[in-house]
């Protein structure tokens, strides 16, 4: 009798063993950036931002966020886009002190700083005689969304809406490149006081091209690197 009810239990304790799911493995720490790392993910993504917002000014379309406000005032004001893009940026970065820490708020400023060199060096170097628009406005805001991609990875960003999506992303867990989409709409139809009705439905196309980039590539917990 004992033998029986031993191997009953022995029986019932395997069942149970056999049915309870296993536990997932927690993820390995990833390993942090080095500094080199950290510099050439800055130089690189905004090389390649700086150049897709040149491909849309070529253009003469706009995109979202604060480089879409500074492209719309580059159009009315004698400034240079990259001193436009810097002063527009300026009030956020109180808010990525505040919210994200001086590490964040440091590389993004260096970030800012350098698409505003780079887009001073884009037209000394480029000459684009003919540019589609349609063309330049695709891989425009393609090249602009792979270069916010690589900044965040690298715990920077380009300023301005970047700073509160990212915010809200890590508080709500609202994906960033959905709420920078819909901040973007807003900044595509203020453009329709300067651009023409089909240069703002190619940015508006180009702006959820951009931040489909983001919202596909950018998850919270998908990228382990520090």
């Amino acid at each position: 009798m004992n033998r029986t009810t031993s191997d009953t239990t022995t029986t019932a304790t395997a069942t149970i063993a056999d049915t309870t799911p296993a536990v997932p493995a927690p993820f390995p720490v990833a390993p942090k950036h080095t500094l080199f790392e950290d510099v050439m993910g800055l130089v690189t993504g905004t090389l390649l931002a700086s150049f897709g917002l040149f491909l849309l000014k070529t253009a003469g379309a706009v995109t979202g966020g604060t480089a879409g406000l500074a492209l719309l005032l580059s159009y009315l004001v004698p400034l240079p886009f990259g001193a436009v893009f810097f002063l527009v940026n300026v009030p956020f970065f109180a808010l990525a002190l505040w919210k994200k820490g001086l590490d964040f708020t440091v590389r993004t400023a260096l970030a800012v700083g350098l698409v505003g060199v780079f887009s001073s060096l884009h037209p000394a170097v480029v000459d684009l005689q003919r540019l589609d628009p349609v063309y330049a406005v695709i891989l425009g805001n393609l090249m602009a969304g792979v270069g916010l991609l690589i900044l965040f990875r690298h715990k920077a960003s380009l300023g301005g809406f970047n700073i509160l999506a990212l915010i809200l992303q890590e508080r709500l867990g609202w994906r960033a490149g959905y709420v920078q989409m819909a901040l973007d709409v807003t900044v595509v139809t203020v453009a329709l006081t300067v651009v023409t009705p089909l240069g703002v439905l190619l940015s508006a196309a180009g702006a959820v091209v951009l931040n489909l980039v983001l919202a596909l590539n950018h998850r919270p917990g998908r990228y382990q690197g520090l």
